[in-house]
Formats: C-alpha cells, sequence, structure tokens
C-alpha cells in the first residue's frame, strides 16, 4: 500500500478474522494494559454525543496513543443506543479508525463492534482470571444477555473459567431463552441454567458478568454472594454506591472510570474521595497488587473501556487482513 491508500476491513472480515484467535485476544489486551501501567500511552478522556431528545443514546469518541510494539494512534467511534434492541438491530455500532504515529496520515478503517466486543471480553476474562480464587471459579453467571456476555462466556471458556454451569439472567426472558441457545449451539459442551432473578445468578456463581443497558444502579446488595466472589462490572452502572464501597475495586484506569455517572463516580460524589479503589489491572498484572476482596467478600472489577485496548486489537486485525489479503484497499484515499 502506498502512503495515499488505506485498507478498509468490514465487519464480516473482522469476525472471520478472530475466530479461534481468543488467546492472542487475550495476549494484546494483556500487553496493552501493561504498555498503558507504564504510562506509554495517552489517553485523553472520551467524548459523549449524546441527544437532547433521549439521554439513553450516545456516540462515544474514544481517541488514543499505543506504545511498546504497536506505535500506533487512533480513535474509536462507538454508538449506544438501547431501542435498537427492539428493531431488532444490535445495540451498538463502531468503527475503528488507525493512524501512522508517524506521519498522522490514516491507514486503516476498521468495522469496530467486532473489536469492542472481543476486547472488552477479553479484559473481563484476563481480570477474572488474575482476581478469582480456584475454589470460586468453577460457576459462572450472566446478567444481560447480550452480545457482550455471549463473547465473556467464550472468553472465560477459553481461560478454562468455566468448568460446571453458566446461570443466564435478562430482564426480557425471550432474550435469556434465545441467549441460552445460542450458547448451547455454540458451546454444546457446557451446561446452562436459566435464572428468574439476578440475585439468583450471584447466589451461585463464583464469576458474574454484568453487561446490561441500565443507566441507573439497579443491584443494591451482594450479601447472597459467597466470599471469594468476582463481579465482572461491564456495563458500569449497575451496582449501588454503597456495593462498591463494601467491595474491593479494581478498574482500568482510575480517572477514565470515575466519570459519566457510574457506580464508581456516584461512590466518588457521595464519599468525596476515591480511595475505595484498591487498585487498577494493570497494577494486578505486574505484581504490585495482591487481591484480597472487600468487607463483603466481593471482588468487583469495573473497566471503563480503555481506547488504547481497541486499538492493540485493531492493529492486530490489521497486520491479519494484510498476511490473509482481507479486506479491500482504496487507492489514493488521500490527497
Amino acid at each position: 500500500m502506498s502512503e495515499q491508500d488505506i485498507l478498509l476491513v468490514k465487519g464480516h472480515e473482522v469476525e472471520k478474522l478472530l475466530v479461534g484467535r481468543e488467546m492472542d485476544v487475550v495476549e494484546v489486551v494483556r500487553a496493552a494494559y501493561e504498555i498503558h501501567g507504564r504510562g506509554d500511552s495517552s489517553l485523553p478522556h472520551s467524548l459523549f454525543l449524546r441527544f437532547p431528545d433521549n439521554e439513553r443514546n450516545r456516540i462515544i469518541a474514544l481517541p488514543a496513543y499505543l506504545g511498546g510494539d504497536f506505535g500506533v494512534a487512533g480513535m474509536k467511534w462507538v454508538s449506544s443506543f438501547p431501542g435498537n434492541l427492539d428493531l431488532n438491530l444490535n445495540r451498538a455500532s463502531a468503527v475503528v479508525i488507525l493512524n501512522s504515529a508517524v506521519t498522522g496520515r490514516p491507514e486503516a478503517i476498521l468495522e469496530g463492534s467486532w473489536i469492542s466486543a472481543k476486547r472488552t471480553a477479553a479484559s473481563a476474562a484476563l481480570a477474572a482470571q488474575r482476581l478469582t480464587r480456584e475454589e470460586t471459579a468453577a460457576a459462572v453467571g450472566v446478567v444481560g444477555c447480550g452480545l457482550i456476555n455471549f463473547e465473556v462466556v467464550r472468553f472465560l471458556r477459553a481461560l478454562n473459567l468455566v468448568r460446571e454451569t453458566v446461570y443466564v439472567y435478562d430482564t426480557d426472558a425471550a432474550r435469556a431463552a434465545s441467549f441460552l441457545q445460542k450458547c448451547v449451539r455454540e458451546f454444546p459442551e457446557l451446561r446452562l441454567e436459566v435464572a428468574t432473578e439476578a440475585r439468583d445468578v450471584l447466589a451461585r456463581a463464583g464469576v458474574v458478568s454484568i453487561a446490561t443497558t441500565a443507566a441507573t444502579p439497579h443491584l443494591t446488595d451482594v450479601s447472597m454472594c459467597r466470599t471469594g466472589t468476582v463481579i465482572l462490572h461491564v456495563s458500569l452502572r449497575d451496582l449501588s454506591p454503597e456495593v462498591i464501597l463494601q467491595s474491593e475495586n479494581v478498574v482500568d484506569d482510575v480517572d477514565h472510570v470515575c466519570r459519566a455517572q457510574t457506580s464508581l463516580h456516584l461512590a466518588e460524589q457521595l464519599t468525596g474521595r476515591r480511595d475505595f479503589i484498591a487498585c487498577t489491572l494493570a497494577d494486578i498484572l505486574a505484581g504490585r497488587h495482591e487481591p484480597r476482596g472487600g468487607a463483603n467478600g466481593v471482588t468487583v472489577f469495573s473497566p471503563f473501556g480503555l481506547g488504547v485496548l481497541d486499538l492493540a486489537l485493531a492493529a492486530l486485525t490489521r497486520d491479519l487482513a494484510i498476511d490473509h489479503r482481507c479486506g479491500q484497499r482504496i487507492d489514493n484515499f488521500l490527497p
């Protein structure tokens, strides 16, 4: 490709390129966290575009630079329109643009919802692997039956963290049933059970992934959880500040997660402090912190979702596309 060309990689191509590469994706996410933890990155706060007639809809810009072996800049532009589910459309859609960190010129445009889903799931699974005690890891639960939690199950399975039962709950029973059927087709060896309440999932599973469209906290009590339970708080706004303050909290980035009315942001507003956050996942990976569990015996991982992860996985996908002669090269895109 010349300096004027740009590579376009479509959604079905991204999906195909990443099939069966769960361990590669986890490794890329781990490397991105470690590079960011060393400070070899630039990560401005995400910009939220909201709409005056519908507060639930938003489009988010995540610009970033990731150094180390990646040396890539770019941005994810991702929308979240929960009403799309009623139209039989995915809630989220996205594009990722990769720029050269040397010239600044855009080099690739990739469909981003698959990249976003897989980096989110890989991040959650990596956290579960590092935070979970052996005796509580066998049973897994999901609250929210969308694409993100389906991918979380995929990555937990790849890391051998699903060894008994997957408990499934969604406020929409039909969606929970559809999720279960999809899991049966994709992961036939797993034992699955639909729960009637979120608290049932919390009581039975040692690892619980929460990925919903909730805008405000709806889970105010986790006393039914066993000691050592790890909650992957992927959607960030499900747990009450009181639950956050009773738990050991691990995040991806303290400054990023304490904004936009996340549960941790609400806890900060309630207390005027941030010392209820124990550490970042990068601290765990580097051995700077040993997880202990909070006063309630629960550890909560709350990932804001860092743009450096999208860039790292998009860079891998771009390289795979080039190696496999996949995607469309647009000649002379740049003047």
